[in-house]
């Protein structure tokens, strides 16, 4: 299979032709099963497919690729710039997905207590964390926190790797940590401009881990179906953020889909439809 024509080239991102088409073939083939896999196989297997995916590929990007502190802190100040309207000294913040805790251990120090939630033990064992921060260990569908205790849910770069029937869930376990007037803020790649997973070099659609990605309209849809009374969304980037009603970016994503497929990638992968696209909603509890 080659590369379809808008995919960026293999040869500027410093892997051989080689390592991608094997990176490919590996990812899709766990993707195949987490699709075709029933919930209660699913519920162990969103772990060890990412285990079988890094002792696969040794050379996977996130093996190899190290980020110096000065990248990593700021990866951190980004997304605090979109987060921190929300951090009150009092609040309690619940990071899903939060892998090694780095954002959760920056928060920490702005609110009164943290939940690290990551559906991986290994990820978060050694993690060295101060009193008000809490690490739990779910099986990526259900929050295991009691009702009506959290101010803020926070994603990022998370509910494409979940399958379809297991978000419709997961939205209402978020829905149900969260209090009155609450605030869960997704961010995720935008199924217009995408695929955004290995899949981009040869396919349409994602057929990687990204086993869904999704455009705003779709979410804010999927969040009000969950009991979300409204949504907001976000557009802007290196931690500068303005706050638009949802309504602008589902409006361009409309116009987008009367395009062909290759010009409306080009035409989503451009600034400013990269900023006003990405998929950055509040939605409130």
């Amino acid at each position: 299979m080659s590369p379809p024509p808008h995919a960026p080239s293999i040869a500027t991102q410093g892997r051989s032709t080689e390592a991608i088409r094997r990176h490919y073939d590996i990812e899709k083939t766990l993707a195949a099963r987490l699709r075709g896999a029933s919930r209660e196989e699913r519920s162990s297997l969103y772990r060890t497919v990412y285990d079988d995916l890094f002792r696969l590929l040794p050379d996977h990007p996130q093996l190899v690729r190290k980020q110096s502190p000065e990248q990593a802190r700021r990866k951190i100040t980004a997304q605090l710039g979109l987060l921190g309207p929300y951090l009150r000294s009092d609040a309690v913040f619940l990071e899903l997905g939060a892998g090694d805790c780095a954002l959760s251990l920056e928060i920490a120090k702005r609110v009164k207590q943290v939940f690290a939630v990551d559906v991986s033990e290994q990820i978060t064992a050694g993690v060295q964390r101060p009193d008000n921060l809490t690490v739990v260990n779910c099986d990526g569908c259900t929050i295991p926190l009691s009702p009506n205790t959290v101010d803020v849910v926070y994603s990022n770069q998370l509910i494409e790797h979940v399958h379809p029937d297991d978000l419709v869930q997961q939205l209402g376990s978020v829905r149900s940590v969260l209090r009155q007037n609450g605030t869960y803020l997704c961010v995720t790649p935008n199924r217009l401009n995408g695929p955004h997973d290995i899949s981009k070099y040869f396919d349409d659609e994602a057929t990687g881990l990204h086993i869904k990605e999704y455009t705003n309209a779709e979410l804010q849809a999927l969040f009000l179906a969950a009991g979300f009374s409204d949504c907001c969304a976000y557009a802007g980037a290196e931690g500068r953020y303005l706050r638009l009603p949802v309504s602008l970016p589902v409006m361009i994503e409309m116009i987008l889909q009367r395009f062909p497929i290759s010009i409306r990638r080009s035409i989503a992968r451009r600034p400013p439809f990269t900023s006003l696209l990405g998929v950055r909603i509040a939605a409130r509890a």
